[in-house]
């Protein structure tokens, strides 16, 4: 592999601690008490098992309740992971080196594949990620008082808020190192490029939740089933455009922003700020109607994701706790060790987003029978066809 360990991505992994050009083949497993330090296996377990987990329940809910929903989340979001990233680990082999460099380097983790660029934990985090936020989002009713389009700007709101928590604390305990003389990770909103933080943490989810809910979601609100072979076809296309929408959402700042990282930025956190403008008020006023009893959305519960919720939050609090020390001793956003920091109060207001949204999903009404029983008032169980 060492013909394809660019000189950007062979300092990446060095600075990490691995080498490139010795970096396993397809797949790799090392021992978990040898990684780089503890909070990588921490991490890694956490994130497996919730997606393993929303695999199963999401499965559990379309034979019990015929709702394929998460199901196509699920497979459409690990579709789109890899649409996304093997072009972003291999430039030189999509023949896109001249237009887009390494922009990253993860760490080697337990389990890893494609010679240490692609750690089992990333697949995971994909599916894990959207699962609970378009799920926070499906129980707050915000899909089926406001339709689609409102609804997948909630659920880029909501993910945007559970992947900061997690996206400004990896620099600095070394999970990935970002090229900071790429362009395209410019500008750089202190440890994380603003692109990662728009893209990544809000717009994709967003041009996800919008293709699932509507191929599949809306149409099992009303009472539709679908067979196993429609079910295969829409989550396909779900992959593909949901990737396609990575790429146009963004095109105001990318394309207008295009001389100047300035503008760029400006563009950038102008769509961020419009999301969260947009998602606010409609999660607090439905949460407002279904706690007054005043909505006439039926009441729809997932309780894998309000626990799975509480137990994320709560393991990157604890990580969060143990990186303090050196974050607080750090000297001009470097710490001793020469890891850079992450935005603590932009990580505060996250982790404050979060916690809410999630208490909300623990006082509203919920379904029949929690968790198994009909998705919405309007439907039975029934078999699967």
């Amino acid at each position: 592999m060492t013909d394809l360990c660019s000189p950007t991505f062979d300092q990446l992994s060095t600075a990490l601690g691995f080498s490139c050009a010795e970096a396993g083949g397809l797949v790799e497993v090392r021992n978990p008490l040898a990684l780089e330090n503890w909070t990588l296996p921490v991490l890694e377990f956490t994130i497996v098992l919730g997606s393993v987990l929303a695999l199963v329940f999401a499965i559990l809910r379309w034979r019990r309740n015929g709702d394929p929903t998460t199901l196509a989340l699920w497979f459409g979001a690990t579709a789109y992971l890899f649409v996304i990233e093997p072009p972003l680990y291999f430039p030189a082999a999509f023949g896109i080196e001249e237009h887009v460099d390494t922009m990253f380097a993860h760490n080697v983790f337990t389990v890893d594949f494609l010679w240490g660029r692609l750690p089992l934990y990333i697949i995971a985090i994909y599916p894990l990620m959207a699962t609970l936020a378009f799920e926070l989002v499906r129980m707050l009713g915000v899909f089926r008082k406001y339709g689609v389009l409102v609804g997948a700007v909630c659920v880029g709101f909501v993910h945007h808020a559970f992947y900061e928590i997690f996206d400004q604390l990896g620099p600095q305990l070394r999970w990935w190192e970002w090229s900071t003389t790429n362009p395209v990770n410019q500008p750089m909103f202190d440890a994380v490029p603003l692109p990662s933080v728009v893209v990544f943490a809000a717009l994709w989810p967003m041009s996800l939740a919008l293709c699932v809910q509507f191929f599949v979601g809306r149409h099992i609100d009303r009472g539709r089933t679908f067979t196993g072979l429609e079910l295969v076809w829409r989550t396909i296309v779900i992959g593909l455009l949901a990737s396609a929408g990575t790429f146009i959402l963004p095109i105001p700042a990318t394309v207008l922003g295009m001389e100047s990282t300035t503008v760029r930025g400006f563009l950038y956190a102008a769509e961020i700020v419009l999301v969260t403008l947009v998602s606010i008020p409609v999660l607090a006023r439905q949460w407002s109607r279904l706690r007054g009893g005043t909505s006439d959305v039926p009441a729809y519960s997932n309780d894998f994701v309000r626990v799975y919720s509480v137990v994320y939050l709560g393991v990157m609090g604890l990580l969060w706790a143990t990186a303090l020390p050196d974050y607080l001793a750090a000297v001009d956003g470097v710490t001793g060790n020469g890891d850079p920091l992450g935005n603590i109060w932009y990580t505060i207001a996250c982790f404050a987003i979060a916690i809410l949204c999630v208490t909300a999903t623990f006082t509203v009404p919920r379904s029949s029978v929690d968790g198994h029983g009909p998705v919405t008032g309007e439907r039975a169980p029934h078999a699967v066809r």
